[in-house]
Protein backbone atom coordinates (compact mmCIF):
# COMPACT_ATOMS: atom_id res chain seq x y z
CA UNK A 1 0.00 0.00 0.00
CA UNK A 2 0.83 3.91 -0.96
CA UNK A 3 2.05 5.46 2.30
CA UNK A 4 -0.55 7.50 3.63
CA UNK A 5 0.64 11.27 4.59
CA UNK A 6 -1.21 13.76 6.81
CA UNK A 7 -2.48 15.95 4.44
CA UNK A 8 -4.73 12.67 3.13
CA UNK A 9 -5.85 12.08 6.48
CA UNK A 10 -7.03 15.63 7.26
CA UNK A 11 -10.27 15.15 4.89
CA UNK A 12 -11.00 11.77 6.97
CA UNK A 13 -10.68 13.84 10.33
CA UNK A 14 -12.83 16.97 8.50
CA UNK A 15 -15.65 14.47 7.64
CA UNK A 16 -16.13 13.29 10.95
CA UNK A 17 -16.20 16.73 12.56
CA UNK A 18 -18.64 18.48 9.71
CA UNK A 19 -20.84 15.50 9.26
CA UNK A 20 -21.53 15.90 5.47
CA UNK A 21 -19.24 17.19 2.61
CA UNK A 22 -20.30 20.55 2.95
CA UNK A 23 -19.17 20.17 6.42
CA UNK A 24 -16.06 18.73 6.12
CA UNK A 25 -15.34 21.80 3.21
CA UNK A 26 -16.43 24.30 5.59
CA UNK A 27 -13.74 22.55 8.38
CA UNK A 28 -11.03 22.16 6.46
CA UNK A 29 -11.00 25.27 3.88
CA UNK A 30 -11.48 23.40 0.60
CA UNK A 31 -14.37 23.26 -2.04
CA UNK A 32 -16.69 19.87 -1.90
CA UNK A 33 -15.04 18.83 -4.74
CA UNK A 34 -11.71 18.93 -3.81
CA UNK A 35 -12.90 17.22 -0.31
CA UNK A 36 -14.82 14.34 -2.31
CA UNK A 37 -11.36 14.07 -4.54
CA UNK A 38 -9.12 13.80 -2.07
CA UNK A 39 -11.55 10.98 0.00
CA UNK A 40 -11.19 9.14 -3.22
CA UNK A 41 -7.47 8.82 -3.14
CA UNK A 42 -7.43 8.03 0.51
CA UNK A 43 -10.10 5.27 -0.21
CA UNK A 44 -8.12 3.40 -3.24
CA UNK A 45 -4.83 4.02 -0.52
CA UNK A 46 -6.54 2.31 1.85
CA UNK A 47 -8.45 -0.46 0.29
CA UNK A 48 -11.11 0.27 3.62
CA UNK A 49 -14.20 1.81 3.02
CA UNK A 50 -13.84 4.62 5.56
CA UNK A 51 -17.66 6.26 5.48
CA UNK A 52 -20.97 5.56 4.55
CA UNK A 53 -22.87 8.30 3.06
CA UNK A 54 -26.71 8.82 4.34
CA UNK A 55 -29.82 9.47 1.88
CA UNK A 56 -30.00 12.97 3.91
CA UNK A 57 -26.30 12.91 3.06
CA UNK A 58 -24.68 12.32 6.26
CA UNK A 59 -21.09 10.83 6.39
CA UNK A 60 -21.08 7.96 9.19
CA UNK A 61 -17.72 6.68 9.61
CA UNK A 62 -17.25 2.85 9.51
CA UNK A 63 -15.27 1.38 12.42
CA UNK A 64 -11.93 1.35 10.61
CA UNK A 65 -12.69 4.70 9.52
CA UNK A 66 -13.29 5.77 13.14
CA UNK A 67 -10.35 4.43 14.14
CA UNK A 68 -8.29 6.17 11.63
CA UNK A 69 -9.91 9.13 12.22
CA UNK A 70 -8.70 8.70 15.83
CA UNK A 71 -5.13 8.08 15.60
CA UNK A 72 -5.50 11.30 12.37
CA UNK A 73 -6.57 13.56 15.63
CA UNK A 74 -3.81 12.30 17.84
CA UNK A 75 -1.29 13.33 14.51
CA UNK A 76 -3.05 16.45 14.35
CA UNK A 77 -1.75 17.19 18.00
CA UNK A 78 1.19 16.48 17.53
CA UNK A 79 1.65 18.87 14.35
CA UNK A 80 0.54 21.59 16.40
CA UNK A 81 3.13 20.51 19.36
CA UNK A 82 5.23 20.92 16.83
CA UNK A 83 4.29 23.89 15.51
CA UNK A 84 4.13 25.24 18.99
CA UNK A 85 7.85 23.88 19.77
CA UNK A 86 9.48 25.46 16.23
CA UNK A 87 7.98 28.86 17.81
CA UNK A 88 9.56 28.84 21.05
CA UNK A 89 13.07 27.73 19.92
CA UNK A 90 12.51 30.62 17.23
CA UNK A 91 12.20 32.91 20.29
CA UNK A 92 9.02 34.02 18.02
CA UNK A 93 5.29 33.26 18.73
CA UNK A 94 3.76 31.70 15.37
CA UNK A 95 1.03 30.03 14.28
CA UNK A 96 -2.69 30.61 13.65
CA UNK A 97 -5.34 31.15 16.54
CA UNK A 98 -8.88 31.39 15.61
CA UNK A 99 -11.08 33.41 17.47
CA UNK A 100 -15.25 33.37 17.40
CA UNK A 101 -17.80 35.50 19.20
CA UNK A 102 -20.71 37.35 18.21
CA UNK A 103 -20.36 39.67 15.46
CA UNK A 104 -20.78 43.18 17.05
CA UNK A 105 -18.38 41.74 19.97
CA UNK A 106 -15.66 40.88 16.98
CA UNK A 107 -16.38 43.80 14.62
CA UNK A 108 -16.79 46.53 17.45
CA UNK A 109 -14.63 44.83 20.52
CA UNK A 110 -11.72 43.03 18.68
CA UNK A 111 -10.89 43.69 15.13
CA UNK A 112 -10.44 47.43 15.82
CA UNK A 113 -7.56 46.76 18.27
CA UNK A 114 -5.94 43.74 16.34
CA UNK A 115 -2.92 45.89 15.50
CA UNK A 116 -1.34 46.21 18.73
CA UNK A 117 -1.59 42.62 19.04
CA UNK A 118 -0.03 41.37 15.83
CA UNK A 119 2.36 44.31 15.93
CA UNK A 120 4.01 42.90 19.07
CA UNK A 121 3.49 39.22 17.72
CA UNK A 122 4.16 39.91 13.61
CA UNK A 123 4.76 36.00 13.04
CA UNK A 124 0.78 35.67 14.88
CA UNK A 125 -2.28 35.13 12.54
CA UNK A 126 -5.19 35.88 13.89
CA UNK A 127 -8.30 34.79 12.32
CA UNK A 128 -11.99 36.44 13.63
CA UNK A 129 -15.02 34.54 12.73
CA UNK A 130 -17.95 36.50 13.93
CA UNK A 131 -20.89 34.21 13.84
CA UNK A 132 -24.09 34.22 16.15
CA UNK A 133 -24.03 30.19 16.42
CA UNK A 134 -22.10 28.67 18.90
CA UNK A 135 -19.26 26.90 16.97
CA UNK A 136 -18.01 23.85 18.45
CA UNK A 137 -14.35 23.89 19.71
CA UNK A 138 -14.43 20.24 20.15
CA UNK A 139 -14.48 19.85 16.39
CA UNK A 140 -11.53 22.34 15.94
CA UNK A 141 -14.41 24.98 14.34
CA UNK A 142 -12.28 27.39 16.48
CA UNK A 143 -10.08 27.74 19.20
CA UNK A 144 -10.83 29.88 21.10
CA UNK A 145 -14.77 31.51 22.08
CA UNK A 146 -16.16 34.69 23.89
CA UNK A 147 -20.15 34.12 24.94
CA UNK A 148 -22.41 35.73 26.82
CA UNK A 149 -23.97 32.60 28.60
CA UNK A 150 -22.27 30.18 31.04
CA UNK A 151 -21.97 27.22 28.20
CA UNK A 152 -24.21 24.48 28.79
CA UNK A 153 -22.37 22.00 26.06
CA UNK A 154 -18.72 20.86 25.18
CA UNK A 155 -17.65 18.43 27.76
CA UNK A 156 -14.53 18.05 29.78
CA UNK A 157 -12.35 18.72 26.51
CA UNK A 158 -14.09 22.63 26.47
CA UNK A 159 -12.23 24.50 29.57
CA UNK A 160 -14.90 27.76 30.53
CA UNK A 161 -14.45 30.72 33.12
CA UNK A 162 -16.41 33.84 33.59
CA UNK A 163 -14.00 36.92 32.39
CA UNK A 164 -16.66 39.74 33.30
CA UNK A 165 -20.32 41.22 32.91
CA UNK A 166 -21.84 43.42 30.37
CA UNK A 167 -24.12 46.02 30.84
CA UNK A 168 -26.90 47.17 28.91
CA UNK A 169 -28.51 50.19 29.20
CA UNK A 170 -31.93 51.83 26.52
CA UNK A 171 -30.55 54.16 23.78
CA UNK A 172 -32.14 55.68 20.94
CA UNK A 173 -30.67 58.45 18.31
CA UNK A 174 -30.21 62.22 19.82
CA UNK A 175 -31.88 62.91 16.80
CA UNK A 176 -35.41 62.11 18.72
CA UNK A 177 -36.96 64.40 20.26
CA UNK A 178 -36.85 64.37 24.18
CA UNK A 179 -40.09 65.06 24.45
CA UNK A 180 -41.46 61.70 22.64
CA UNK A 181 -38.54 59.42 24.50
CA UNK A 182 -41.60 58.06 26.52
CA UNK A 183 -43.39 57.24 23.07
CA UNK A 184 -40.55 55.96 20.80
CA UNK A 185 -41.53 52.38 19.99
CA UNK A 186 -39.36 49.27 20.86
CA UNK A 187 -36.86 47.81 18.57
CA UNK A 188 -37.69 44.34 19.52
CA UNK A 189 -36.39 41.09 18.28
CA UNK A 190 -37.56 38.37 16.05
CA UNK A 191 -38.85 34.63 17.10
CA UNK A 192 -35.55 32.99 16.55
CA UNK A 193 -33.72 35.26 18.92
CA UNK A 194 -36.63 35.86 21.42
CA UNK A 195 -34.95 33.56 24.03
CA UNK A 196 -32.22 36.51 24.82
CA UNK A 197 -32.46 38.34 27.76
CA UNK A 198 -32.46 41.69 25.97
CA UNK A 199 -35.02 40.42 23.64
CA UNK A 200 -37.57 38.82 26.66
CA UNK A 201 -36.94 42.60 27.99
CA UNK A 202 -37.74 44.66 25.44
CA UNK A 203 -40.84 42.16 24.84
CA UNK A 204 -42.06 42.55 28.49
CA UNK A 205 -41.53 46.60 28.44
CA UNK A 206 -43.74 47.00 25.13
CA UNK A 207 -46.49 45.24 26.56
CA UNK A 208 -47.02 48.06 29.35
CA UNK A 209 -49.67 50.50 28.69
CA UNK A 210 -48.87 53.01 26.44
CA UNK A 211 -45.92 50.80 24.98
CA UNK A 212 -45.62 49.04 21.33
CA UNK A 213 -43.10 47.87 19.20
CA UNK A 214 -41.49 48.91 16.28
CA UNK A 215 -42.40 47.55 12.52
CA UNK A 216 -38.51 46.18 12.98
CA UNK A 217 -37.38 43.19 13.98
CA UNK A 218 -34.00 42.63 14.22
CA UNK A 219 -31.57 39.12 15.00
CA UNK A 220 -29.16 40.87 16.92
CA UNK A 221 -26.84 43.59 18.67
CA UNK A 222 -25.00 44.85 16.01
CA UNK A 223 -28.72 45.64 13.58
CA UNK A 224 -30.36 46.44 16.30
CA UNK A 225 -27.73 49.36 17.47
CA UNK A 226 -27.76 50.42 13.28
CA UNK A 227 -31.89 50.54 13.37
CA UNK A 228 -31.50 53.25 17.14
CA UNK A 229 -28.79 55.02 14.91
CA UNK A 230 -31.65 55.69 12.26
CA UNK A 231 -33.84 56.87 14.58
CA UNK A 232 -36.15 53.71 14.41
CA UNK A 233 -37.48 53.34 17.85
CA UNK A 234 -35.27 52.58 21.27
CA UNK A 235 -33.73 49.72 22.30
CA UNK A 236 -31.30 47.83 24.68
CA UNK A 237 -27.57 47.89 24.09
CA UNK A 238 -24.69 47.23 25.37
CA UNK A 239 -23.37 50.17 27.66
CA UNK A 240 -19.80 50.46 26.29
CA UNK A 241 -20.51 50.24 23.09
CA UNK A 242 -23.63 52.72 22.59
CA UNK A 243 -21.53 55.18 24.70
CA UNK A 244 -18.57 54.98 22.24
CA UNK A 245 -21.22 56.15 19.42
CA UNK A 246 -21.92 59.85 19.27
CA UNK A 247 -24.94 59.54 17.35
CA UNK A 248 -26.60 57.70 20.38
CA UNK A 249 -28.39 58.92 23.34
CA UNK A 250 -29.01 57.08 26.78
CA UNK A 251 -32.90 56.87 28.08
CA UNK A 252 -31.88 55.11 31.52
CA UNK A 253 -28.96 56.81 33.09
CA UNK A 254 -26.33 55.78 33.75
CA UNK A 255 -26.78 52.31 35.56
CA UNK A 256 -27.76 49.36 33.44
CA UNK A 257 -31.26 47.40 33.59
CA UNK A 258 -29.94 44.29 32.20
CA UNK A 259 -26.37 43.02 32.44
CA UNK A 260 -24.73 39.47 30.70
CA UNK A 261 -22.19 37.32 31.64
CA UNK A 262 -19.22 37.17 29.33
CA UNK A 263 -17.54 33.62 29.11
CA UNK A 264 -14.30 32.38 27.52
CA UNK A 265 -13.87 29.02 26.55
CA UNK A 266 -10.59 27.12 25.16
CA UNK A 267 -10.13 23.66 24.27
CA UNK A 268 -8.19 21.71 27.19
CA UNK A 269 -5.57 20.72 24.46
CA UNK A 270 -4.56 24.03 23.61
CA UNK A 271 -5.15 25.55 26.46
CA UNK A 272 -1.31 25.67 27.52
CA UNK A 273 -0.10 26.41 24.29
CA UNK A 274 1.62 30.16 24.14
CA UNK A 275 -0.23 31.72 21.28
CA UNK A 276 -3.37 30.44 22.88
CA UNK A 277 -2.41 32.04 25.87
CA UNK A 278 -0.82 35.35 23.95
CA UNK A 279 -4.44 35.98 22.69
CA UNK A 280 -6.51 35.06 25.75
CA UNK A 281 -4.24 37.52 27.39
CA UNK A 282 -5.26 39.97 24.73
CA UNK A 283 -8.61 39.69 24.99
CA UNK A 284 -8.87 39.80 28.98
CA UNK A 285 -7.16 42.95 28.46
CA UNK A 286 -9.72 44.42 26.08
CA UNK A 287 -12.51 43.31 27.85
CA UNK A 288 -11.28 44.92 31.26
CA UNK A 289 -10.76 48.15 29.07
CA UNK A 290 -14.29 47.59 27.96
CA UNK A 291 -15.96 47.07 31.18
CA UNK A 292 -13.82 48.76 33.80
CA UNK A 293 -14.87 48.06 37.25
CA UNK A 294 -18.29 47.14 36.54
Amino acid sequence: MQRLNWNDLRYLLAVERGGTLSGAARLIGADETTVSRRLKVLRELTGDELYWRQRDGTLILTDIGSQVARHAAQMEAQVDHVSELLGRDQQQLSGTVRLTSVPWLINRCLANQVGTLLQQYPALTLELNPDSRDLDLNLREADIALRLSRPRAGGTETLARRIGELPFGVYASRSSSSKAEDTLPWIGYDEMTSHLPQAQWIAKMARQPGQRLAGLKVMDVETALEAAIAGVGRTLLPIPIAQATRSLTSLSGDGPVLSREIWLLTHRSQNEWRRTKVVVSWIEDLMHLLLGDR
